[in-house]
């Protein structure tokens, strides 16, 4: 894992400015071919999703449960505490009524006084004909407004097709997209349900979801971290 790469004063520029940031090179391949070899190992997951039965696209997808693998531990807990003073910034700007102390552990611990105890990070494998429709990954009353998906196959190479892809949708306006193929190791910083947008009468909240365009050769693993847990 190399963290260290990351120019955080433009990432989170980036993730202020548009709504997401796409930081390259975090993990290795072998670092993703362990992820992906750890699908088919139960003892790591709580529940299994199949997509098409609630109309969510078609794939697969894995609910990690607690305690989590140090690799995706260590990545859910130093990416919230870079993303948190942007995260209070939005908080406050929108006035969402939300509270993000500055470590990981106390914003878990407030998500399960709220009744939210069950974990949230996933990976989900997409074959061919594979897709995702576009939503925004809310569990309960408390949230976190960012999330991450790590890449772990190579687009071009391991599968075709499968862009990911961001809406922002202002209000009275046609809806923008944006159709992003990172490489294989990187991490896509990205907004969970609205971004602060400067208006006339200050700010507003503009509605952005994410989904994945259908894979058209190979099979597609991400890993999904989610920052709040699930009730």
């Amino acid at each position: 894992m190399n963290l260290e790469v990351v120019d955080w004063n433009s990432a989170l520029s980036a993730l202020n400015a548009q709504g997401f940031a796409q930081l390259d090179g975090i993990l290795s391949e072998p670092e993703c071919q362990t992820l992906i070899a750890g699908y088919n190992d139960p003892q790591f997951f709580r529940k299994t999703i199949q997509m098409e039965r609630y109309r969510f696209g078609s794939g697969e997808y894995k609910y990690f449960q607690h305690p989590l693998p140090d690799t995706i531990q260590h990545l859910r807990s130093y990416l919230y505490e870079k993303l948190q003073p942007l995260a209070k910034h939005w908080n406050e700007l929108l006035k969402l009524g939300q509270y993000y102390p500055p470590q990981h552990a106390e914003f878990l611990a407030h998500c399960a006084a709220h009744g939210q105890t069950l974990a949230t990070p996933l990976i989900l494998r997409y074959g061919i004909g594979g897709f995702n429709t576009l939503h925004q990954d809310l569990y309960g009353s408390v949230y976190f407004p960012f999330q991450a998906v790590i890449f772990l196959n190579q687009p071009g190479r391991d599968f075709s097709g499968g862009e990911f892809v961001i809406t922002e949708q202002i209000p009275r306006a046609q809806s923008k997209a944006s159709v992003l193929s990172p490489a294989q190791g990187s991490v896509l910083l990205f907004t969970t349900q609205s971004r602060p947008k400067s208006g006339a009468r200050g700010h507003y909240r503009a509605q952005l979801k994410h989904g994945v365009s259908t894979v058209h050769s190979g099979q597609r693993h991400t890993l999904g971290i989610i920052f709040h847990d699930a009730t």
